[in-house]
């Protein structure tokens, strides 16, 4: 049965240096702003639908968009990415002058927690508060790596033909269940399904891979988690595969200001069950 919602939905694109941006905006323009940026490879569907409308119905206005590379935004030559992880950080920003915002709340999932601590380093004036799901703080050494299931399955990465569309949704499949928790099952009927609708709206998803390149570069590796001056909230569950809940923890280490979420039993996700929970922990950070 398709949810009824209170609010508005809108779309629009964002100009930006280089690159048109696809966005979307829940909720009222009034309300206090929160802009959510998605990791490595994913486009803003991967935010779900219900966890951008629990942050509305919680009087929000949530702003997620499609990374360069992704969705319906500038897409490049495979390898030739033409950007930096700078503009990356910078896109959040001309995103918040497409919209006449101010100041915004910034959210980051995974890769998009490396974006959102570059754009809260470089323009802190710009950023109210800063919430890291699923993440790693930049600069702090000495951290547990990736679970070996997840090593070995991430080396398929390599053998996948980003050309074929059944053998890019057979390595995101392998992805979403790899990345699962053990609190919930893994869904992989909505995993699918997800899979299928970004597939769908995306030109390619070989230029997606563009954003392996971006995660070694210099400028990124001079920035430190521990010069972030805002209020940071950490959520991360207890059985991220990808990042274990040490780099969770390390934030209330190095950032002054810092709290963490733990989501027991949860993995590199937001998955349908725990949206209330961590949508509420970002509502009350934001208050």
């Amino acid at each position: 049965m398709e949810r009824t919602r209170s609010f508005a939905v809108t779309e629009s694109s964002v100009e930006t240096k280089g690159a048109s941006l696809q966005t979307q905006a829940f909720g009222d323009p009034s309300s206090p702003p929160i802009i959510l940026i998605m990791g490595m490879m994913a486009s803003m569907l991967w935010w779900p639908d219900r966890f951008c409308e629990a942050l509305a119905a919680r009087r929000r206005y949530v702003i997620r968009y499609d990374q360069r590379d992704t969705g319906l935004s500038t897409h490049y030559p495979q390898g030739e990415p033409r950007y930096s992880f700078s503009d990356l950080a910078d896109d959040v920003i001309a995103i918040l002058d497409g919209y006449g915002l101010e100041t915004a709340h910034v959210v980051g999932m995974s890769m998009g927690g490396a974006v959102a601590q570059e754009v809260a380093l470089r323009h802190p004036r710009r950023v109210r508060t800063l919430t890291l799901i699923s993440t790693s703080p930049l600069a702090v050494e000495g951290l547990p790596s990736s679970t070996k299931t997840y090593q070995e399955h991430s080396r398929s990465a390599e053998a996948t033909d980003w050309s074929n569309l059944e053998s890019i949704a057979d390595f995101l499949r392998s992805e979403t269940a790899m990345l699962a928790g053990t609190r919930h099952p893994h869904d992989a009927d909505a995993a699918n399904t997800l899979i299928a609708r970004d597939m769908a709206r995306a030109p390619s998803f070989a230029s997606a891979t563009n954003h392996f390149t971006l995660v070694s570069e210099e400028g990124l590796a001079r920035l430190q988690a521990s010069d972030i001056k805002l209020p940071v909230l950490a959520i991360h569950g207890t059985a991220d595969p990808l990042f274990p809940i040490e780099h969770g923890e390390a934030f209330t280490q190095v950032v002054r200001d810092a709290r963490l979420h733990r989501v027991d039993g949860g993995g590199h996700e937001i998955h349908e069950r725990d949206i209330d929970e961590i949508a509420q922990a970002i509502v009350n950070h934001t208050a």
